[in-house]
């Protein structure tokens, strides 16, 4: 079973994509924030990562710079509300960059695409 780790800080949004994502097949781990996440994947290294951007003590563009910088292979989908980050040279680093939305289809759709089928 492939393992996700979802990084939100949103308690709503969180349950949703847990649940949402569970239905599909895959394990989820969560961290509520970008520190967390980075204590998180020293735990357990999942397949892949949908990091939120906006968040307390430590955001995602900083989070993702120091979890590739010991896990070059595990792939990033950044998942945020707010299309401006998609020109910060640091986002880039994500292996794929999505509008947050009601409707999962496009994270699950890229999801797959990643890591594959559960």
């Amino acid at each position: 079973m492939k393992t996700i780790l979802l990084v939100e800080d949103d308690k709503n949004q969180l349950l949703l994509y847990k649940q949402e994502l569970s239905l599909e097949g895959y394990s989820i781990i969560t961290a509520h924030d970008g520190m967390e996440a980075v204590k998180q994947i020293k735990e357990e290294l999942p397949d892949l990562i949908v990091m939120d951007i906006n968040m307390p003590k430590m955001n995602g563009i900083e989070s993702i710079g120091r979890i590739l910088a010991e896990h070059k292979k595990i792939p990033i989908i950044i998942n945020t509300a707010y299309s401006s980050y998609k020109d910060d040279f640091m986002s880039w680093s994500a292996d794929a960059y999505i509008i947050k939305s009601s409707d999962l289809t496009e994270l699950k759709d890229k999801i797959k695409e990643l890591i594959g089928k559960v």
